[in-house]
């Protein structure tokens, strides 16, 4: 046997052994259940992360300002992984939607409670106003989802205080998150007007967090309407102003 046959029988072989060893597992359900694994770690980093904060005393504001940045990272990282488990479950179509009655006002006091520590560390005040009988057909879960990160970069970004507001116009649910912060970048409200199979997520690191809200919002659908979202800064004070509005 010449060397260049002994050489291509390994490299058969070690085909071989690749092909069988990609025949045992599928990567994209390996990398699902190691973003499961993260995110059980990360919730317990955000727990210790609030205990902590907790005992730093108040006039400790380079301590207090680090443990506020620590606290915003995980909890974006926290997010950024369950947008990436959904928009894998989208990619194979069990991306779960449940449409049913939600009380507006429950759900969001839910989200706010989540980031009560974040908000408080921030010495932010979140305002809500929502009729506590107003109630409409969504998907309880992914709106949850959206709104949590919605006010998550408003606490990130916002001075002293946040506003969330929902109403229905014209048979349409408006959900909006207004803050007093410096306002979206013009790239961000130029990419909330790109259509969903020309959008880039690689192109900036907000992308990703816009691409999932418009996707959230585009699976309630009734009569023909299809749910949206829209980007704008305040001409008063220059803030942000996110609105979900919902068939």
């Amino acid at each position: 046997m010449t060397l260049q046959s002994t050489e291509q029988n390994l490299i058969d072989k070690n085909d071989n052994k690749e092909n069988k060893i990609n025949d045992q597992f599928d990567f994209s359900s390996v990398i699902a259940v190691a973003i499961h694994d993260m995110k059980n770690s990360l919730s317990l980093l955000m727990q210790s992360i609030e205990q902590l904060s907790a005992n730093i005393p108040e006039n400790n504001t380079s301590a207090r300002e680090g443990i506020n940045s620590v606290h915003y990272e995980a909890n974006r990282m926290n997010t950024t992984l369950v947008q990436v488990l959904s928009l894998y479950r989208a990619e194979l179509n069990a991306l779960p939607v449940n449409i049913d009655e939600c009380f507006l006002s429950d759900l969001i006091e839910e989200v706010v409670e989540s980031n009560r520590t974040y908000a408080q560390q921030k010495n932010l005040t979140v305002k809500v106003n929502v009729d506590e009988d107003l109630s409409w057909y969504l998907d309880r879960e992914l709106i949850y989802l959206l709104v949590h990160d919605v006010l998550i970069n408003a606490i990130r970004y916002g001075c002293n205080h946040i506003e969330i507001t929902a109403e229905i116009e014209n048979n349409t649910l408006s959900l909006v998150v207004q803050d007093d912060g410096p306002g979206y970048p013009k790239a961000m409200l130029d990419m909330a007007t790109v259509k969903l199979d020309n959008f880039c997520i690689s192109e900036g690191r907000t992308g990703l967090g816009l691409f999932f809200a418009r996707l959230i919002a585009q699976t309630h659908k009734n009569s023909g309407n299809t749910g949206n979202i829209s980007l704008s800064n305040c001409a008063e004070n220059g803030g942000s102003i996110f609105e979900l509005r919902l068939p």
